[in-house]
């Protein structure tokens, strides 16, 4: 992506904009082998950028944006079956990005993706145990006392858990709307978790990851992360 040149050589340390500006007066910048002149812009991943000869090196700007990732479509970047993915949805993002976790299929919510590869395995990495929150839509026999259950879960198919947070938002007869807190990021751990305890999961959208919230994005659409949530990805790292 180009840029003007002086925030180019900014960005990179060399000096400030206005101190820039002044190298590439006195002829000490060049880009491709050309002196440069002020006002120019550059893209700094494709054009060879000098001062006094020595190349100027910026480092390359990452990526991190959220999805709201519709049911329907695979959480990979390409799919042997040619189903939908989330590289369909996030195309226009600039760059090419990867999923931090999954969301399975028929699930859906908040997804992060990134070219940081320091921070994505950071995310994952059982020992941060990052707070997955989800709204979950379920139906069951007997679900008040399969919500107790839930609450009491400290392990799954034999794998020690942390108990998750449950909230029974809104009980229908056999069927409810719970608020689900999860701290392992296991597969498909909430749908699992549910079925131990007799219940169905007819819709799963996961709704906050850290402090990291999907709030009112449409499905299907994107945000980049703002300085706040990315400073939070970066701690973790």
């Amino acid at each position: 992506m180009t840029e003007r040149l002086q925030k180019i050589l900014s960005a990179a340390g060399v000096a400030s904009r206005r101190a820039s500006e002044q190298l590439i007066r006195d002829g000490r910048i060049t880009v491709n082998g050309v002196p440069a002149s002020v006002g120019m812009s550059a893209d700094p991943e494709a054009d060879d950028i000098r001062l006094d000869g020595e190349p100027v090196t910026v480092a390359r700007r990452r990526r991190y944006i959220l999805l709201h990732k519709p049911r329907g479509y695979v959480t990979t970047m390409k799919d042997d079956r040619d189903r939908p993915t989330v590289a369909d949805l996030t195309r226009d993002a600039g760059g090419r990005l990867y999923p931090v976790g999954r969301l399975d299929m028929d699930s859906e919510g908040l997804l992060l993706l990134t070219d940081d590869g320091t921070v994505a395995n950071a995310l994952m990495h059982p020992s941060h145990e990052v707070d997955k929150v989800y709204t979950v839509f379920v139906q069951g026999v007997d679900v008040k006392s399969a919500v107790r259950a839930l609450e009491r879960m400290t392990e799954l198919e034999g794998e020690p858990i942390r108990r998750p947070g449950v909230m029974l938002v809104e009980l229908r007869g056999q069927q409810a709307e719970l608020q689900v807190t999860i701290h392992e990021g296991k597969n498909r751990q909430v749908r699992r978790m549910c079925a131990a305890v007799g219940l169905t999961v007819r819709r799963l959208i996961r709704i906050a990851e850290g402090p990291i919230h999907l709030g009112e994005l449409p499905a299907g659409k994107w945000r980049s992360l703002t300085k706040e949530e990315i400073a939070f990805l970066h701690e973790l790292a």
